[in-house]
């Protein structure tokens, strides 16, 4: 790549928005709209139903199973080649990349999204979970989209699901990561709303005053807040007012998922029929999962996870640039290497020490 195609910006300056249709629906077409309603909160919900394992394991199972029967399944793996994927190199330890959008924030237009990649890791013996957000705008290599009209080239990481839906979205995370993916889990970042309120509200630290981009213009003030669904899903959106910009966007999502598990855990929703079931209806109408992947036993293995042992982190970066007239984000190759290598061999505490 020659010096005029690459520009490496400072660490602080905020990306563009890079908007595509997950899937690979085009913005307009007749699948879009049903696939928008078919992606909601799977990872609060899962998250969050894994702890009934802990509540009676029976009555679990059952509650599970009816649930489990309403959710969309996808395939998540097909025309994956299977001799191109990183080997499963720690036994017992999960790997779950979850694909969010938010269908209705107001910056997006025509259908489009802003995306969202998680890899969630679960050790062995499930006692916490690494959850490391890929920013969109990762300059990545994708690999060629099974209709062969697309890839094989440099680009956003997030090109890869407008080109060739989830497959090539797993390829080309586990090609950029080296970790193999075990499930996939698709949200829509939207539903946060319904979520929340179902709560009954959560309580979020803002590190700083600032005021919402967005009607009606928000005043988030310093230290903690109890903010609803529709405030919470605003704070979740702001980046442009901060100097990391899209950065400063993963932080406030990272915030509004362990505020919603602390506040699930906490908040008597597992004793209380009523509140889960306000709470399932309005995480679980509209799920996609892999075809492969089991609520019951995700809630077998996870009973014991809450918020205080789920650990964030940001894919190692090297800042911002431009490649031609694209803004992105350039990946830190050596740091990732070490940090996604300790990820493979589910050393936590390396993980730890290399995503700090």
């Amino acid at each position: 790549m020659s010096d005029r195609q690459r520009t490496v910006a400072g660490p602080h300056e905020s990306t563009s928005i890079s908007e595509v249709e997950p899937g690979g629906a085009e913005p307009g077409s007749a699948t879009a709209p049903r696939r928008r309603r078919g992606r909601r909160i799977v990872l609060i919900t899962l998250l969050v139903l894994v702890l009934l394992g802990g509540g009676g394991v029976g009555a679990a199972a059952l509650y599970l199973r009816s649930v489990e029967s309403d959710i969309e399944r996808v395939d998540a793996f097909e025309g994956v080649p299977q001799e191109a994927r990183p080997p499963v190199a720690a036994a017992d330890a999960m790997n779950i990349m979850i694909l969010g959008s938010d269908s209705r924030d107001p910056e997006t237009t025509g259908g489009s999204r802003s995306d969202t990649i998680i890899v969630a890791h679960l050790p062995k013996g499930r006692k916490s979970a690494q959850l490391i957000s890929i920013p969109r705008d990762t300059w990545v290599h994708v690999p060629r989209s099974k209709d062969g009209q697309h890839g094989d080239r440099d680009a956003k990481i997030n090109a890869a699901y407008a080109w060739g839906g989830v497959p090539l979205m797993v390829q080309t995370v586990e090609q950029f990561t080296k970790v193999r993916i075990d499930h996939v889990a698709i949200v829509d970042f939207a539903g946060f709303k319904e979520i929340i309120d179902a709560l009954g509200g959560i309580d979020i630290v803002s590190d700083r005053e600032f005021t919402s981009i967005h009607p009606p213009f928000r005043k988030f003030a310093k230290g903690v807040q109890h903010m609803d669904g529709e405030t919470a899903l605003d704070y979740s959106r702001q980046r442009k007012q901060f100097p990391d910009g899209d950065f400063a966007r993963i932080r406030h999502q990272q915030q509004v998922i362990k505020a919603i598990l602390d506040k699930a855990a906490s908040g008597g929703i597992l004793t209380n029929p009523g509140k889960l079931n306000d709470f399932v209806k309005a995480s679980t109408s509209s799920v996609s999962v892999d075809k492969g992947m089991s609520l019951l036993d995700m809630a077998t293995d996870l009973r014991s996870l809450r918020g205080s042992n789920l650990a964030f982190y940001t894919s190692p970066t090297k800042g911002t640039g431009r490649v031609g007239t694209e803004s992105v984000v350039f990946p830190d190759t050596a740091r990732a290497r070490t940090f996604y290598d300790a990820v493979r061999r589910d050393a936590v505490s390396e993980i730890t020490a290399a995503g700090k």
